[in-house]
């Protein structure tokens, strides 16, 4: 059974840091492609936030130098580490790995405030 199991996030003040994983079993994660996506209150879409390929190509939208996506292969877990963090960054985070078959995490509230 694959699953793709999700920890970190919460609540973080503005200018904070949080790193969320995605720990991966049933597949080694180093042979696909993951995403990270966010969802925000009141927003019906998802927006990909990161992605990391398997030969670790890596690619952002709208958080370069602020979210840095990474893997690591010896726990088959795939990271999105936010520094700089926003009111705006605000969402329910969910990561998503992908090659012919798709699977997805289970979400995780990333809340900014103070």
């Amino acid at each position: 059974q694959v699953q793709l199991v999700q920890s970190g996030g919460g609540l973080v003040a503005p200018g904070g840091s949080t790193r969320l994983s995605c720990a991966a079993s049933g597949i080694n994660i180093r042979t696909y492609t993951v995403d990270w996506f966010r969802q925000a209150p009141g927003n019906l879409q998802r927006e990909m936030v990161a992605s990391i390929e398997s030969d670790d190509t890596v690619q952002y939208a709208g958080v370069q130098g602020r979210f840095t996506i990474s893997r690591d292969n010896a726990k088959n877990t795939v990271y999105l580490q936010m520094n700089s963090l926003k009111p705006e960054d605000t969402a329910v985070y969910t990561c998503r790995a992908r090659r012919l078959e798709i699977y997805w995490g289970q979400g995780t509230q990333v809340t900014v405030s103070s």
